[in-house]
């Protein structure tokens, strides 16, 4: 099969929302929802008009992975992925492999992003006034530098075609009120710190990530989405990584970078070529073999 682009389920199941990469029906019992990750890339908030195959069912059990690895450390949301429910039998094909059930909440507006490294969009902005998200940062730093504590850089969650805005911490009580917002940064900071840990562990500096969480029944904040993955997280080769450059990257820098390079940042209906999807697959799975120490068999 083809990279798996879009899902159709000929009304087997409710479409009641489409995100950047994943497809979400609802479920007859009301309480649980269907998330599909397909092979839908994106870069600068644009989703490429080509996928990469299979990236999908590798982000679905990479965040498998993660969620069981991380689970004393914060609830979440994955209630099965190994077996469909009945309505969704006969799509199996689309489905299999890159399905999640979980359980549904109420979702934070909020991209709880924490960053370990001085990269991407916040390198930008210190050398432009010294700050990152707005909050002051100490003098001197250079490019993938390694901050003295993980900074917690939250932005807002916009919706597809939609860019997300990097906001203060301070913003995110504004939004969701200081109780669940000292609570987001908390089990943020901790999350990366462990996952950041184990990591280092196998090869891979996480300099930074992007974390969802959602509120349960017990007004309990409870980690969604998926977690940790090349695309909602910045992988670098920690043999190869050294300060004031640009790293070894295991995530969508690749693609980032081809489209900058080419004029195509942010523009709509860009397909990447062959050998740039495949380039990026390979990084993909790289990480995946490293980190979980299991070779990939789609």
């Amino acid at each position: 099969m083809a990279a798996l682009t879009s899902t159709d389920l000929k009304g087997a199941l409710p479409l009641i929302a489409q995100g950047k990469v994943r497809d979400i029906y609802a479920l007859p019992d009301e309480k649980s929802l269907l998330f599909v990750a397909t092979d839908r890339i994106s870069a600068y908030d644009v989703v490429m008009k080509n996928g990469i195959k299979d990236k999908g069912k590798l982000l679905t059990a990479l965040s498998e992975f993660w969620f069981e690895l991380l689970k004393d450390k914060c609830p979440n949301h994955l209630l099965s992925t190994t077996g469909l429910p009945e309505e969704a039998k006969p799509y199996a094909d689309q489905l299999e492999g890159r399905s999640m059930i979980v359980k549904k909440h109420k979702i934070f507006p909020i991209e709880a992003i924490v960053r370990g490294y001085l990269t991407g969009s916040a390198w930008a902005e210190y050398k432009k006034s010294g700050t990152a998200h707005g909050i002051k940062i100490p003098g001197g730093m250079q490019e993938s530098q390694k901050f003295e504590k993980p900074l917690f850089t939250p932005s807002t969650k916009a919706e597809q075609g939609e860019h997300d805005e990097n906001i203060h911490p301070d913003k995110v009580k504004e939004i969701v009120g200081e109780k669940y917002a000292k609570r987001i940064e908390e089990l943020a900071v901790e999350l990366y710190t462990a996952a950041r840990d184990y990591a280092s562990e196998h090869g891979i500096i996480i300099a930074d990530t992007k974390f969802e969480f959602g509120l349960n029944e017990n007004d309990e904040v409870v980690l969604v989405d998926e977690v940790l993955t090349p695309d909602s997280s910045r992988f670098w080769l920690a043999s190869t990584y050294g300060v004031g450059k640009g790293q070894d990257s295991y995530d969508k820098q690749f693609l980032r970078d081809w489209l900058t390079s080419n004029g195509f940042k942010g523009k709509d209906g860009v397909e990447m070529p062959k050998e740039i999807a495949e380039k990026t697959a390979a990084k993909y799975i790289e990480a995946y073999e490293l980190l979980t120490g299991k070779k990939w068999n789609a």
